[in-house]
């Protein structure tokens, strides 16, 4: 069984065609630049030629191409785009075009494109989502471009009503899902945050936006599953022995992306806190000061909002204060910045199936066992192999 799993956040894409064929070391991996980095310079490409920018395709993961976005129209060059399109940068297109960015239908856009040409415009196709492009990857290396299913992650605030903040709309739907799952071993309850392409949350547009994608695609027919980045990084992470076994006594999971954190308090397999907040705005001490914060109960809801954070969430009483955690266990790609900290916790930086980079692929891997059953023997094999008793 060959499992396409891609991980999209903002500073990479993170890749892992899955073949149960062969061990999880030997599958093929790629780190490459994320979309709305490749937008970026995309961007700056036709900025630098003076070109109009055409945005056609659907919504996507906003960030460095949004900004480049903003410096076009600061360097006083026209941006046109679609609805869909533009749902990249708000939900609101009214907002969009106060940025100064023009929201036309398709047709228009297909008719502006007819009179300007490209030597005076640039056409982007935003999308999370570019199977083409890794497609050519794997067969430039002469591996074959075929797969019986996609897993796909991407970090979505989801479509807030006008006037409600996406921050906040954002936690309610991760408050929602502990509210149904929380009490659940600590695996099933990262794993509710995906779902069959079928089920995903109306609210989720830039999941939908992938689906989107995927069925106007040749690989339509395929199994899917959707989910999103922050618990699929920690979901990943277990297929370390020393995080699953962390995992069963009090231990602090942090997941410190480029631009999001996402941190749990787990005891007994079970969620028991969490906090989200942007990367960008803590740095190391400020971060540990969160995490004791989390585990000791103190850590509310709106500091972390009023910080420009997300949320934070307390499902359970805190501990008493001489049970503090055993291990902070530490994946993403900005890591390091609880590295070299004089901490209350040990902290260990996971390295699941002995990279770091690809936790959020191993844990759409786990996703996809639990709600795809059919496929879980194939995939926790290799995920989590019996010892060789010989």
């Amino acid at each position: 069984m060959r499992i396409l799993c891609i991980d999209v956040g903002t500073g990479t894409q993170d890749i892992l065609l899955f073949d149960s064929s062969v061990e999880i070391e030997n599958c093929v991996q790629l780190v490459m630049p994320s979309p709305t980095q490749i937008v970026a310079r995309q961007v700056r490409a036709a900025t630098e030629a003076r070109h109009a920018l055409l945005l056609a395709g659907v919504t996507m993961g906003g960030g460095p191409g949004a900004w480049a976005v903003e410096d076009h129209i600061k360097a006083g060059l026209p941006v046109y785009t679609t609805p869909d399109a533009a749902r990249t940068f708000d939900d609101d297109l009214d907002k969009v075009e106060a940025m100064g960015v023009q929201v036309i239908d398709a047709t228009q856009l297909a008719d502006l494109w007819g009179k300007l040409g490209p030597d005076k415009a640039t056409v982007l196709q935003m999308q999370d989502l570019n199977l083409p492009a890794v497609e050519a990857a794997l067969l430039a290396f002469h591996e074959p471009a075929e797969y019986d299913a996609l897993a796909v992650a991407v970090f979505d605030h989801g479509a807030a009503p006008p006037g409600y903040s996406d921050r906040r709309f954002r936690f309610d739907y991760i408050s929602q899902q502990m509210g149904e799952w929380g009490d659940d071993p600590v695996e099933r309850a990262l794993g509710a945050f995906a779902s069959p392409v079928a089920a995903v949350n109306p609210d989720l547009t830039r999941l939908l936006a992938v689906r989107t994608t995927v069925e106007g695609s040749d690989r339509a027919s395929l199994p899917m599953l959707l989910m999103d980045t922050g618990p699929a990084a920690l979901l990943g992470a277990l297929g370390d022995p020393t995080v699953r076994a962390a995992s069963q006594g009090n231990s602090i999971f942090v997941n410190v992306g480029n631009f999001h954190v996402l941190a749990f308090h787990i005891v007994e397999d079970r969620i028991r806190a969490l906090f989200e907040h942007h990367t960008g705005l803590v740095d190391g001490p400020k971060l540990a000061r969160l995490l004791v914060e989390l585990t000791n109960g103190t850590l509310t809801n709106q500091e972390i909002f009023d910080d420009s954070g997300h949320g934070a969430l307390n499902l359970a009483e805190p501990l008493p204060a001489n049970e503090p955690p055993t291990l902070c266990m530490v994946t993403g790609p900005r890591r390091s910045m609880l590295a070299g900290l004089a901490m209350p916790w040990p902290v260990y930086m996971a390295v699941p199936h002995g990279d770091m980079m690809l936790a959020g692929c191993f844990g759409l891997l786990r996703a996809y066992a639990a709600h795809f059953p059919e496929s879980a023997g194939a995939i926790m094999e290799r995920l989590d192999p019996t010892p060789d008793e010989s």
